[in-house]
């Protein structure tokens, strides 16, 4: 027989023994529901993802390792269900900021094509130089053999010779439509899992990408639902080889990704102007992009520090 005093003790231990859970189970709870401000924050990460990515030189991928969502987007690539049940508040808030996001920069880079494709086209040309350095450093970031740079040059000299083939042989015309749309689709999911793949700049150097990015800003679904088709197909069939190879040969597929970002750079150079003072605003236009992705990527590295 207990005595009153045991008794009591025992009732304390239980007492005890119970708060850990109730606090782990409100806990829970808490995780589950979302707050205004978290849904607030990835609504803004999104339009921040889906904005960016559709500027050249910036890489989808990148933003989400940036904002902290890239695992849990290649989760959803490679097993959705799972993914789905897990983290859909998540994903909701995320994907509405990224369709807003996306739309409103759309608009942008049609209004800058429209007053002078010329301008605009070295202004990208600046955003994409000024990420090449960072992209560099990521790229060594586990070391370099000689296997990198054969891996860079290889990719290098294989897409310059493409897309300067498509630019310049007598027997390719690049015609946009559906199944152009489909691969435009597939680069921009290619870029989506690889951080630091851009697509834009391999879409400018075949002359399909002011079409493709005017399509989705009058919302024309002859362009939408193939573009959408390619850029998830792919996602979903490359997430986990893609996810494979960076984590088997993290140095020689990023250096690879770096060579194929200064091949399709090189190409959308424009080499004909009406005089010298066009030439040198093309140049003024290239600085200030180059400035705008300098500074671009301190801001995130100050993020990457700070989270």
């Amino acid at each position: 027989m207990k005595t009153d005093n045991q008794q009591i003790e025992t009732k304390e231990e239980m007492n005890k023994a119970t708060v850990p859970a109730e606090k782990s189970a409100e806990g829970e709870a808490k995780k589950e529901r979302l707050s205004p401000i978290t849904m607030i924050k990835n609504f803004i990460c999104g339009a921040a993802i889906g904005g960016g990515a559709i500027l050249p030189g910036i890489s989808g991928g990148v933003l989400c390792v940036v904002f902290g969502v890239y695992r849990s987007i290649m989760e959803l690539f490679s097993h959705p269900i799972r993914a789905i049940k897990k983290n859909w508040r998540m994903f909701l808030f995320v994907g509405i900021g990224w369709v807003f996001g996306f739309w409103i920069f759309a608009k942008v880079i049609e209004f800058l094509f429209a007053k002078s494709e010329m301008m605009a086209t070295w202004l990208f040309i600046g955003l994409i130089i000024g990420t090449i350095p960072a992209l560099y450093k990521e790229a060594g970031k586990h070391g370099r053999s000689k296997g990198s740079f054969v891996s860079m040059f290889v990719a290098f000299a294989v897409l310059t010779s493409i897309l300067t083939y498509v630019q310049y042989g007598e027997f390719v015309q690049v015609k946009p439509g559906f199944g152009w749309y489909v691969f435009s689709g597939a680069l921009w999911g290619l870029s989506i899992v690889v951080p630091g793949m851009t697509s834009s700049s391999i879409l400018m150097s075949l002359g399909i990408y002011q079409d493709l990015n005017s399509g989705i800003a009058a919302f024309d679904m002859g362009v939408i639902i193939p573009w959408v088709l390619g850029m998830f197909g792919t996602a979903v069939l490359l997430a986990r080889l893609v996810t494979y190879l960076f984590d088997k040969f993290y140095s020689l597929s990023f250096h690879a990704v770096v060579g194929i970002v200064l091949a399709s750079t090189i190409v959308i150079i424009p080499l004909e102007y009406n005089n010298i003072l066009q030439f040198l605003a093309g140049i003024l236009f290239g600085a200030a992009g180059f400035i705008i992705a300098y500074l671009s990527d301190k801001m995130d590295l100050k993020v990457k520090s700070e989270g």
